[in-house]
C-alpha cells in the first residue's frame, strides 16, 4: 500500500537475506531493498547459529539476487559495532563486489560513543572500495544516537537512519528533528529537509502514536525556546541569539516568554507592552511581585490569573484594558 501511494520519497523494504523475504519485496513493487544480516559473533552465534562463512555467503547471494530483479540495495550488518573489524570490512566489501547501493553501519544495541563511532567510519571509507554511499543506523541506549551520527557524518558518512521524535526500538533511534538540524546548523551542511514542517510533523507523530513529547525535548519540546530566567530573558528580547541556536520560525515553532517565579523585569516590561500597558517602573514591580509569590507557592498561573493580576495593579485604568488578552507566544507558569 505504501508503496503504490507515496510517490515523493524512495519507499525502501527491510528484509532478511532470504529468498522468500526478498520476493515479498519484489511483490510489493518497492524499489528499494534494505537487507540485514548480524556480523557479530554473539549474533551469529546465539541467533543465527552460522559461522562466519555462512553469514558472508547468505549476504553475498541476497544482494546478488536483489539486484538481478532490478532492486536498488541497502546492506546492513546488524550489531556492526560489535563485530570483529577485519570479518566487518571483508562483509562490507564483498557486498559491494557483489552489487549493494549501499551499506549501513548498524550500532544496534546503541554501545557506540562518538570518538569510536569516528573512527569505525573512516575506516570503513578508507578500506571499502568501490562506488557506495555510507550509512549509519544508530540506537540510542546509552542517549548518544544523535551524536554518534551527527559524528558519523562529520567523519564521511553519507547517509543516516533517523526516526521522528527518535521512535524506535528499546529507548529508540537517532531522532530526525536533532539530527537533521544538527547537520544543517552545527555542521553548516545542506540537507533537502523542510524545516519549517519540524515541528507540525513532530506533533503529528506524537497524536498517532500517542507519545507525548517531553517539554524539554531538543528542537521539539515546547521548553526548547522558553525563556524564563530574568537574565536569559533580558538577553533574548535583546538579541535571540544571546540564548537560542537557530530561531525557532525555521522548525515552525514559536519563542516563548515565560512568567514564573524566575522571571525578571524585563519579562514583565515585555508581557505589558503586548498587552498595550505602559510599563512603568510601579506597575512591573507590582505585576512581578505576584507573579513571584505565587511561583514561589507551586502555583501555576493561568492565562486569565496573569490579565487579572495586570487588571488588578493598573487599577483606575480597568476599563482601557477591559479587553486584555495575551499573545500565544507569552506563557505562564
Amino acid at each position: 500500500m505504501i508503496s503504490k501511494e507515496v510517490r515523493s520519497s524512495e519507499v525502501i523494504a527491510l528484509a532478511r537475506t532470504n529468498k522468500d523475504d526478498i520476493d515479498k519485496v519484489i511483490e510489493a513493487d518497492c524499489k528499494a531493498i534494505h537487507l540485514f544480516i548480524a556480523t557479530s559473533d554473539i549474533h551469529m552465534r546465539y541467533k543465527l547459529r552460522m559461522s562466519r562463512e555462512e553469514v558472508l555467503e547468505k549476504a553475498v547471494d541476497a544482494v546478488e539476487y536483489a539486484k538481478s530483479h532490478g532492486l536498488t540495495v541497502e546492506f546492513s550488518a546488524e550489531d556492526s559495532t560489535r563485530s570483529d573489524l577485519e570479518f566487518l570490512t571483508k562483509v562490507f566489501q564483498e557486498v559491494v563486489n557483489a552489487g549493494a547501493d549501499r551499506i549501513d553501519i548498524a550500532d544496534t544495541v546503541g554501545v557506540m560513543i562518538p570518538t569510536k563511532m569516528y573512527g569505525l567510519v573512516k575506516h570503513i571509507k578508507e578500506s571499502v572500495r568501490g562506488n557506495y554511499i555510507l550509512s549509519v543506523h544508530c540506537h540510542n541506549d546509552f542517549g548518544m544516537a544523535v551524536a554518534n551520527s551527527v559524528t558519523a557524518i562529520e567523519a564521511g558518512a553519507d547517509q543516516v537512519h533517523v526516526t521522528v521524535l527518535g521512535v524506535g526500538e528499546r529507548a529508540g533511534n537517532a531522532a530526525l528533528e536533532e539530527v537533521v538540524t544538527s547537520i544543517a546548523f552545527i555542521l553548516g551542511l545542506k540537507t533537502n529537509i523542510k524545516f519549517e514542517h519540524i515541528l507540525s510533523t513532530a506533533m503529528l507523530v506524537s497524536e498517532l502514536f500517542r507519545i507525548p513529547i517531553n517539554p524539554n525535548k531538543p528542537i521539539v519540546g515546547i521548553n526548547a525556546f522558553s525563556h524564563e530566567s530574568g537574565i536569559h530573558v533580558h538577553g533574548v528580547l535583546t538579541n535571540p541569539l544571546t540564548y537560542e541556536p537557530i530561531d525557532p520560525s525555521v522548525i515552525g515553532a514559536k519563542r516563548r516568554i515565560v512568567l514564573g517565579k524566575h522571571s525578571g523585569k524585563h519579562a514583565v516590561m515585555y508581557v505589558l507592552k503586548q498587552l498595550g500597558v505602559e510599563p512603568s517602573d510601579d506597575i512591573v514591580g507590582k505585576v512581578l511581585a505576584k507573579v513571584k509569590e505565587l511561583g514561589d507557592q507551586g502555583i501555576s498561573i493561568s492565562y486569565e490569573e496573569l490579565v487579572g493580576i495586570v487588571r488588578s495593579v493598573i487599577g483606575n485604568n480597568y476599563d482601557k484594558h477591559k479587553d486584555l488578552k495575551i499573545p500565544s507566544e507569552i506563557s505562564v507558569r
